[in-house]
């Protein structure tokens, strides 16, 4: 190209069509702004953007679709969230429990104070398995209840992990792979929590002043959840040139000639083609491998089509008074109910709830989509949320005042035996025959990612984007994460991807 050519904005930078405006999609969307860029982002909720992370309104009330902190080693994702909502991010000081036989126990376990709850004979069985599992540790940890038993002993896991985990997954805790558990679960164990009571956790820092490895405390939350951010965040996108359209189901992905055709539908059925030079794609992966032209091999579809989804339902009640307990969250280690998780709203932010003589509980149901539970009438979804609120001893029946339902399908990638080779698989089919398709985010990674880790994807992808050529992989992030977050928020760059 000659230098004086004139070249307009528009033919200097690729058009690039971002499908799914959740956190993913639309941190994707917003940097390629920032850098001049005008993405398309095409989202088929018609209603909201956020994905998992929206904020449902009913009657006034707020609510989220699982709870989301707002936590992250990552600079550039603590600097985001404070770019576009400053001070409507509140500091949230953390409380989450486990409810067990009536009982709570603090969580994450804190496996010394959970043996002095229990009582003398069960503190004992618990310690006994423990010894056991130390003289004759296993040689093969192959599935969760594997890794879990060997940290804790079985009387431990039987207790704390068993119930609650085989009711988000809907199996077997024999058949969940090991990696979900080390991922859960790493940097706890007994022995730790023994040092910690007795001081001897303390190291030394490079600077030379004691550290004390500790998860975190608190947290930041939109004063108004976490949909707040995101539309914000759409409306910054549309105000510097990009376009995000709602109730848009991408429905075709065709590569020719180096040019992706985008194939989307509204609700009335009309289809449109959107050309674009790249692709940034937070839908889920056995979704997209059926849309895409040509047809990958049949090894990468069949590994698609062998991936599942745990789905998710969030009955939430309006209840009368400022809550039987302060948590944020608790979770329900008790077989006799089918609840998993609750929410207390008031807990994230006070105004996420409009009547302060009330508080708004979210039940949280683990189901397969098309599946007893999931097919329940709303009415009778809130019934049974109602009835098993109050066997808890969370809740009176004369204080119960509404309630509503929102599915979610897709909520949960399920790390089920041999997923990471079939991911292996789908990954290397993509690579050698779709250029310029990325993945991002949960779902689209088939991977658990928490929201500052999804947003992150987006930021690596941008960055390889721009640059014309591969700089980071993004597939790095959360591989090899701790879960449970400690550390100090915004410790670390971009560049760190291991640690992101």
């Amino acid at each position: 190209m000659n230098r004086g050519s004139k070249v307009s904005p528009e033919e200097r930078t690729p058009r690039i069509v971002i499908i799914g405006a959740g956190p993913a999609g639309l941190t994707a969307a917003y940097r390629l702004c920032q850098q001049g860029n005008k993405p398309v982002v095409l989202e088929s909720d018609p209603d909201r953007v956020g994905g998992l992370s929206r904020t449902v309104t009913h009657n006034g009330y707020h609510f989220d679709i699982g709870g989301h902190r707002f936590f992250s080693k990552s600079e550039e994702i603590e600097d985001l969230w404070t770019e576009l909502l400053g001070d409507d991010m509140l500091w949230r000081d953390r409380k989450s429990r486990i409810l067990w036989r009536g009982r709570f126990f603090a969580y994450p376990l804190r496996p010394m104070q959970a043996l002095a709850a229990l009582g003398p004979l069960t503190a004992a069985a618990c310690a006994l398995s423990y010894l056991r599992e130390r003289l004759r540790p296993r040689r093969e940890q192959k599935s969760f209840e594997d890794v879990i038993t060997h940290m804790f002993g079985r009387r431990l896991y039987s207790i704390f992990f068993k119930e609650y985990t085989e009711k988000v997954w809907g199996m077997s805790c024999r058949e969940i792979s090991a990696d979900w558990a080390r991922q859960r679960v790493k940097g706890l164990s007994v022995r730790s929590a023994l040092s910690n009571a007795l001081w001897l956790g303390r190291r030394p820092a490079a600077s030379g002043k004691e550290v004390v490895k500790t998860l975190i405390t608190g947290f930041r939350y939109p004063r108004q959840g976490p949909g707040m951010l995101w539309q914000e965040c759409a409306r910054r996108v549309g105000e510097m040139g990009g376009t995000v359209r709602l109730g848009r189901r991408v429905v075709g992905l065709r590569l020719e000639s180096g040019r992706w055709e985008v194939r989307h539908e509204g609700r009335g059925g009309n289809e449109e083609v959107t050309e674009a030079d790249q692709v940034v794609c937070s839908a889920a992966l056995a979704d997209v491998l059926k849309i895409l032209e040509p047809a990958p091999p049949d090894e990468a579809l069949r590994a698609a089509a062998s991936l599942k989804y745990r789905d998710f339902l969030t009955v939430a009640l309006v209840v009368r008074g400022d809550g039987s307990f302060d948590d944020n969250w608790i979770y329900i280690q008790d077989p006799e109910v089918k609840v998993g998780r609750i929410q207390n709203f008031r807990a994230w932010s006070p105004e996420m709830v409009p009547d302060a003589d009330t508080s708004c509980y979210g039940l949280e149901y683990f189901c397969w989509e098309g599946d007893e539970l999931w097919c329940l009438g709303d009415e009778e979804l809130v019934d049974l949320a109602r009835r098993e609120l109050c066997s808890l001893g969370l809740a009176r029946p004369e204080d119960l005042l509404d309630g509503t339902v929102v599915r979610q399908p897709k909520a949960y990638p399920v790390y089920d035996e041999g997923y990471a080779h079939r991911i292996e698989t789908i990954r290397e089919s993509l690579d050698d025959r779709f250029p310029g398709l990325h993945q991002v985010g949960r779902n689209a990674m088939h991977r658990y990612n928490n929201q500052d880790h999804s947003m992150m994807t987006a930021l690596l992808t941008v960055e390889n984007i721009l640059a014309g050529r591969p700089l980071f992989d993004p597939w790095r992030v959360n591989q090899d994460a701790e879960y449970l977050e400690d550390g100090e928020a915004g410790s670390r760059r971009i560049t760190d991807v291991d640690d992101c």
